[in-house]
């Protein structure tokens, strides 16, 4: 692995060395919904020591003890439909069974737990808001993506995006992984890092490693869209508008 660049955008990062954002993700730096911002900013905004974290992934790779999924050597179709099908199914799938699990956990702990239905509260207006988000990906954007790759690959003009350029739509879906990074993140803390307190019964504990597999499995699907599809599809528009 070469010596990571500390002025490189953390995004890139997680991009370039898969065990990065693992470990970004469990320090709970933003590599994701700010992943622009450079590693060494990222780092510090999390409390995180860069030159620890460098290390660490450094050990990482050079132990690799899980082969790593290298999403940056996909080609952009295969990502798309990786994110169409793993995590577009999977909020879909996921998300109303967290909801019920939460009601349920709310009713038996609310009493000792307040912070619970806050939680519960914030799951279910992050789930909405992602409903109407997977929706526009999945009506607008994705279609217009998967006929703009398949021109890049094949080096031919393609018609611009209805609204002039793929770069508005793209800019406001980040917008929205922002919104959802934050409603996450609030959920995160009112929890204590998923913490589950002595009282907890079996539903607690499995609300927790639900809770905190979404957030993990999310911030997979914003990294994959804001740091690799989101600028390849920028770059070929650019591109191919030039032929």
């Amino acid at each position: 692995m070469s010596e990571i660049n500390f002025n490189e955008a953390a995004g890139r990062i997680a991009a370039e060395y898969p065990e990065a954002a693992e470990i970004m993700n469990r320090r709970g730096i933003d590599f994701c919904c700010h992943g622009q911002n450079p590693f060494k900013q990222a780092c510090e905004l999390a409390g995180a020591d860069p030159e620890e974290v460098a290390a660490e992934i450094a050990k990482a790779g050079g132990a690799a003890p899980v082969s790593p999924v290298f999403f940056d050597s996909w080609p952009s179709d295969l990502l798309c439909d990786y994110v169409l099908k793993i995590h577009h199914r999977g909020i879909r799938r996921e998300g109303p069974e967290i909801v019920k699990l939460s009601q349920k956990v709310v009713a038996a702990h609310g009493e000792n737990h307040p912070e619970l239905s806050q939680v519960a509260a914030i799951f279910s207006q992050s789930l909405e808001a992602l409903e109407e988000h997977l929706t526009k990906e999945d009506m607008v954007l994705y279609p217009y993506l998967y006929r703009l790759f398949e021109a890049a690959v094949k080096g031919q003009r393609i018609e611009p995006f209805h609204c002039g350029s793929v770069a508005h739509p793209i800019q406001v879906m980040m917008d929205d992984h922002s919104e959802e990074g934050l409603r996450h993140e609030q959920i995160r803390t009112l929890t204590r890092d998923y913490a589950v307190p002595d009282d907890a019964c079996g539903s607690y504990r499995l609300l927790m490693e639900k809770l905190k597999k979404f957030r993990a499995d999310l911030h997979e699907h914003i990294h994959l869209e804001n740091n690799i599809i989101f600028p390849r599809a920028i770059a070929d528009e650019q591109r191919l508008s030039a032929l």
